[in-house]
Parts: C-alpha cells; structure tokens; sequence
C-alpha cells in the first residue's frame, strides 16, 4: 500500500495525526521556544479538489469532522484551523503538518520540513513563504533530521513517511532512536498506517530495540485488521510523551474511531 499525502489528504489518520500534533506542539512551547523538525512533510497545503478526489478519503474524513457540531476541544482546536483556511465556507483547502505547525509558531520557534521529491519541495517552500519561522528543504528526511536535531535541545520531530519504501518502518524506528540518543529531552511522534497487527508489531519491536526511552502508543482502528491491503486504521508512537499524553491521545483516536469507523472500531492507548 502507497500513502502519497496528496491522495489521502484530509482522511480520518490526517485528523488523528494532526490534532494529536497540535497537541504536543503546544506542550513543548509552554516549555520554551520550540524546533519542530519534519521528516517527510510533502506539500504543506492541499487542494481537495486535485488529487484527493481519487480516493474521496477527505469526505470520510475532514468533510464530515467540519459536519459535525459537537466537537471535543482537541477535535475543535484542528476543525478551527480548516475552518480558517477556508473563510467562504466548505472545505476546499485542507493544510498539511507544515501549514498546521506554521500557523501556530511564534517569533522564538523555528520548522523546517524535508521533502525527498523536488516537484513536492516546490510546494512545500510555496506554502510556507508567508511564514518566516519555516522552512522547507529537499532531502531525506531521515538523515537530515538527525543533524538538525544536534543542533537545538529538546526538539519535537515528526516522523511521517508515505511508506513507499520497504524499508520505512526499519528507517523510522532507527531515526527515532538516534535522535533520542543525541538529546534524550527531543520528543518524536511517529505515524504509521495499521493494516495487520504482524507489521505493526514488528516496527514496536525495532523501535524498543532503538530506544529504551519512555513510549506512547496511540490506535485509532476504524475496522478489524484483516485486509493487510487496506488501511484498517493508524496508530501514533510518541517517543518522550509529555504529561496528559495518554488523555489527549484519547480524546482524539476515541473521537476519531467512534465517528468515522465501522462497527466495532476502537481507539487504544498505552504505554510500551
């Protein structure tokens, strides 16, 4: 299975991952000043009337979050920021993690997201050029991240590959222990789809094998995990929770797998 964010934009793991990100990111900054670092951060901005109506993901997705009139405030907090990229109403333009992130630093917090694809850096530049506490850089992400994280404490850094590569679950854990081991104060949230548990549990295994650092797992499954060809749910890891992780994480996958799911679907958080 490809996960190109352009073609899943808006879908029921953006909204998981993104309000969860939010999160974290206003955690970190009652801390101190922040450097979020991205490792796959695609265009930055979506259209939902390109490529995302091949999969139609976004009317299961974001399209019925901004339907829904009781939101809680972590669900709220994202449905706002949709809401101000689209003042006429509806929901054309949906923003990925860089344009979320952006939005939301201040003058002493610093992004910078890596794009593997030189099409995909282009965009990614354009949709943060209104932001002058961001950036975007074409590289890859894995590695880059690693020296941009020797060079401030305490960063929050987003693993979120397209898991194109079958070497993505491996390189994902590695990055996440490598960083931790340089400044064991960066807290690293990583995204992964779930399709079977076999999978999934092979990238906990290598990511416990990486670091012995405190570690959150969030699952939002919106069907039971029997069609390894279809993605059945995501999960977020979050190396260095910070303190109410485990409730927000919660509210989001609960709110998430509750009115998005099929019957029986089902939220889970806990602690490796």
């Amino acid at each position: 299975m490809n996960y190109r964010h352009s073609f899943h934009a808006g879908n029921f793991a953006d909204l998981v991952k993104h309000a969860l990100v939010l999160w974290l990111l206003k955690q970190r900054q009652a801390a101190g000043p922040v450097n979020v670092l991205d490792t796959h951060a695609g265009a930055g901005l979506y259209d939902l009337t390109g490529d995302a109506t091949r999969s139609r993901e976004a009317e299961a997705g974001v399209a019925r979050l901004m339907a829904t009139e009781a939101r809680p405030p972590l669900i709220e907090a994202l449905a706002a920021e949709v809401a101000a990229l689209n003042p006429g109403g509806g929901v054309r333009f949906y923003p990925g993690s860089p344009v979320l992130i952006a939005r939301a630093l201040r003058s002493v917090d610093h992004y910078v997201g890596f794009e593997l694809r030189e099409e995909v850096a282009g965009l990614l530049r354009d949709s943060l050029r209104a932001h002058s506490a961001a950036r975007g850089e074409i590289g890859d992400g894995y590695e880059l991240v690693r020296a941009e994280a020797k060079r401030a404490r305490g960063s929050l850094v987003l693993i979120d590959p397209p898991f194109e590569r079958p070497d993505d679950y491996l390189r994902a854990a590695e990055t996440a222990g490598a960083i931790v081991t340089a400044d064991p104060e960066a807290m690293v949230a990583i995204w992964t789809p779930l399709k079977d548990l076999e999978t999934f549990d092979g990238f906990l295994r290598r990511l416990e094998t990486a670091t012995s650092s405190p570690t959150l797992v969030a699952e939002a499954r919106l069907r039971p995990l029997t069609d390894p060809m279809k993605m059945n749910g995501c999960a977020i890891v979050v190396v260095n929770p910070p303190e109410g992780a485990d409730a927000a994480a919660t509210e989001i996958c609960g709110w998430v797998a509750g009115n998005l799911g099929d019957v029986g679907a089902r939220a889970e958080v806990w602690r490796t």
